[in-house]
């Protein structure tokens, strides 16, 4: 879970309560360091404040969307009223709760949106074929093209991010955790496009690898 609160108090109370439920929670204390974290790395659900400084809150939510980010979001915040809340959800959170909350009622909330995330992110759109992590199986028109688990996994985390441009040291770190050399980012590409066609994951020069389409 990622945490984007700028109060600093309410931020250890929360990431102390959430830690308890059993979440690995980072916390950004302004909205700049959040969207650092949102785009770089991968989260079940997201907390989200809308006062923050350096990046306002819905700001940060429209640039995660924008950027392909589909990790389900709660708007936690002092603005509380209807107009506040329909800023907040067309802004693309899933759930809005205003501050000050129950957490019990907070919890609640949290455990119904990882649920759906979990639910929901078991298939990956990569261009007209769909990826199934649990069979580690791309489904396409033409058929179903089998993947290693190295190379589902580097499949998975750029299509979980499609709009967003992944330098090699950042898929390796998170596509390959166990690994060291750069080199192996390379090598499960060359092995995705030889099954899935050459644009299943485009190159930016100068900048690393994000999703293609696939042709096999």
């Amino acid at each position: 879970m990622l945490l984007v609160e700028d109060e600093a108090e309410l931020a250890r109370m929360l990431a102390g309560l959430l830690a308890e439920e059993g979440y690995a929670v980072d916390v950004a204390p302004d909205g700049h360091s959040g969207l650092h974290h949102g785009l770089t790395r991968g989260y079940d659900v997201l907390v989200l404040d809308r006062g923050l400084p350096a990046v306002e809150g819905l700001d940060l939510l429209t640039r995660l969307r924008r950027s392909g980010v589909t990790t389900p979001v709660l708007v936690l915040s002092a603005l509380g009223n209807p107009a506040d809340r329909v800023a907040g959800l067309d802004a693309g959170a899933e759930d809005y709760l205003a501050k000050p909350f129950d957490i019990d009622e907070l919890l609640a909330r949290l455990r119904a949106l990882r649920r759906r995330h979990l639910d929901t992110a078991r298939q990956l759109p990569v261009g007209d074929a769909r990826l199934d992590l649990d069979a580690r199986e791309v489904l396409t028109a033409a058929g179903t093209v089998a993947l290693s688990p190295r190379e589902c996994d580097l499949l998975a985390t750029l299509a979980a991010r499609p709009r967003q441009v992944f330098a090699r040291d950042a898929l390796l770190a998170l596509a390959f955790p166990e690994a060291e050399n750069p080199v192996v980012v390379d090598t499960y590409v060359h092995y995705l496009r030889r099954k899935l066609g050459r644009r299943v994951v485009d190159t930016v020069r100068g900048r690393g690898y994000r999703l293609g389409t696939c042709s096999p």
